[in-house]
C-alpha cells in the first residue's frame, strides 16, 4: 500500500504530495513545524507539541484557523491510514501561497502538510547503553531560534559537520562561549548531582522531551538549575546529556573527542532514562521490544 501524505485537507499518494512552487514556505521559509513521536500508535505529548505550533502562529501572525480538535483528528488519520504504531509525524506549517513579495500576502490560506514515517525508538536504548559523542560548532542562527520555522540551514551544516566527525550531534556555542543546543535537540550537563541546563530565551527552542525531563526530574526530587553553561563546564562536568522527540534521552560521553567524566553513562542519566521511558510508557503503553 502505497504511504500518504496530507496536503490542505487531502491525503494524497506520498510521491505525488506537493506544494505550490510560490508556497511562502518553500520560497521564505515563512513557516512552522513540528515533528511528534507516534509510539503504539498514540500520540506522545501531543498537547505540548500543540500549544507550541499555536505560540509560534501568533508570534508570526500566521492565521491558522484549524481547531485543536479538528487537527488531531487528521493527524491521528494519517496515522491510521499509514499502518504505523511507531512513526514520527512531520507537520508544517506555512503562511500560504501567494506572489512572491516580502511583505505579508493580504489574502493567503495558510498551507498545511503532514506525513508520517516508521522510526524505531527501541534503537536509543541501545544508544543508552553506550552512550553518544558530539562536537561543538559555532551557534550562526538566527535570533529568534526559539521559534520553530523551518529556516533550518545553520542546524543542517552543525548536523553534517557532526556526520563527517562520526559525532551523534553538533552542541552550537555562542560567541560568549555558552553551550547553547544542539542541532535538533537540547543540551544538559550534570554537576553534583544538579542538571543544568540552559534557561528559556530566544537563544534556545523550547523541547517538548525538555519540559518533559525537567518536570520528571523536579518531582523525582532531583534539582535543576537553569542557566547557560560554558563549553569549559561541559568538558569538566560529571555528565552531560541531550533530548529530543526521536531522542527521548541520551547520555554524551564524548565532547570534541574528550571523555566526559569517566566517558561512560552516568548515574543520573541511567534515572532519568528510566523516568522518562516510564512517562512514554504511561502516556502511550509503549515497551519496549524484548
Amino acid at each position: 500500500m502505497p504511504q500518504l501524505a496530507y496536503v490542505a485537507g487531502r491525503l494524497v499518494p506520498l510521491r505525488d504530495a506537493h506544494v505550490h512552487v510560490e508556497d511562502r514556505g518553500l520560497q521564505f521559509a515563512d513557516a512552522l513545524y513540528e515533528v511528534a513521536a507516534v509510539m503504539n500508535g498514540r500520540m506522545l505529548d501531543w498537547d505540548g507539541h500543540l500549544t507550541r505550533l499555536r505560540r509560534g502562529c501568533a508570534a508570526l501572525f500566521i492565521e491558522f484557523s484549524m481547531s485543536d480538535a479538528a487537527l488531531l483528528a487528521q493527524a491521528q488519520r494519517l496515522v491510521a491510514v499509514n499502518g504505523h504504531r511507531d512513526a514520527l509525524l512531520y507537520m508544517q506549517l506555512s503562511r500560504g501561497t501567494a506572489r512572491r513579495d516580502h511583505g505579508f500576502p493580504l489574502h493567503a490560506r495558510p498551507t498545511l502538510v503532514m506525513t508520517v514515517r516508521r522510526f524505531d525508538f527501541a534503537q536509543r536504548i541501545g544508544q543508552q547503553a553506550r552512550g553518544v559523542g558530539v562536537i561543538t560548532v559555532n551557534d550562526m542562527r538566527w535570533q529568534r531560534v526559539d521559534l520553530k520555522t523551518t529556516g533550518l540551514l545553520a542546524n543542517v551544516l552543525a548536523k553534517q559537520d557532526a556526520r563527517a566527525a562520526g559525532a551523534f550531534e553538533g552542541w552550537l556555542v555562542s560567541a560568549d562561549g555558552d553551550v547553547r543546543e544542539g542541532g535538533s535537540t537540547n543540551a544538559y550537563i550534570v554537576r553534583d548531582g544538579t542538571i543544568i541546563t540552559h534557561p528559556l530565551s530566544a537563544h534556545i527552542l523550547p523541547g517538548i522531551a525538555r519540559a518533559t525531563l525537567l518536570r520528571l526530574a523536579r518531582d523525582a526530587q532531583i534539582t535543576v538549575v537553569e542557566r547557560p553553561f560554558t563549553l569549559d563546564e561541559a568538558l569538566a562536568a560529571d555528565e552531560a546529556l541531550l533530548t529530543s522527540t526521536t531522542a527521548p534521552l541520551l547520555p554524551v560521553v564524548t565532547i570534541d573527542g574528550r571523555p566526559v567524566g569517566d566517558g561512560a553513562p552516568g548515574p543520573v542519566a541511567a534515572r532519568l532514562a528510566a523516568l522518562v521511558w516510564d512517562e512514554i510508557a504511561r502516556q502511550t503503553g509503549w515497551k519496549a521490544p524484548r
